[in-house]
């Protein structure tokens, strides 16, 4: 595991498109489809990270909270699955069942979309305006594996906070860090 911290793609990019498969129900989708009209939240997530089971419960309760005040969650799995065999779609889908994710869990095979948001590690969280236009990327909060810190997701909850009140999110923002996407 190499502890990798996010690239924190620069504030205003507008949110790259893609159409991948969702692992649960098997059909493809689209940011278009999926996206919000006030905030959309897309995470680079996987299944065998012990950053992202550190969050887990913590993310759906998260999204379940912020689901309700018209708030898009889009999970995408961008891991090379011949190497990490624990991130393939078929055991995406029993942890998210297990789990109860509230949100879509894209596999990204070709790695295409993780390149094109920059993603860097598992957890990464990227806020997007009604516009499509990042305006957070960054942790969840300062909960680590071991570092004794409840997970809250507090750091991600007030940039939510603050997008739907319609206000400017600081652009002071502190990166996730976990582990590295495992790229082909």
């Amino acid at each position: 595991m190499a502890l990798t911290p996010s690239n924190m793609l620069p504030l205003g990019t507008k949110a790259p498109n893609f159409k991948l498969q969702d692992a649960v129900d098997g059909r493809v989708k689209s940011l278009d489809e999926l996206k919000s009209g006030k905030a959309t939240v897309i995470m680079f997530i996987c299944n065998h990270c012990p950053y992202v089971k550190h969050v887990q419960n913590g993310l759906v309760e998260l999204a379940n909270d912020y689901i309700k005040k018209g708030v898009s969650f889009i999970a995408i799995n961008s891991n090379d699955v011949h190497e990490y065999t624990d991130d393939s779609p078929d055991n995406m889908k029993k942890v998210a069942e297990r789990l109860g994710y509230p949100f879509p869990y894209l596999f990204d095979e070709t790695q295409e979309i993780a390149r094109s948001y920059e993603a860097a590690c598992t957890p990464d969280f990227y806020v997007f305006d009604r516009d499509m236009k990042l305006v957070y990327r960054g942790q969840m909060d300062g909960s680590r594996p071991g570092n004794g810190k409840p997970v809250t997701g507090s750091d991600l909850r007030n940039a939510l906070d603050i997008v739907l009140n319609n206000d400017p999110v600081p652009e002071e923002q502190i990166p996730s860090i976990g582990c590295n996407i495992k790229w082909k």
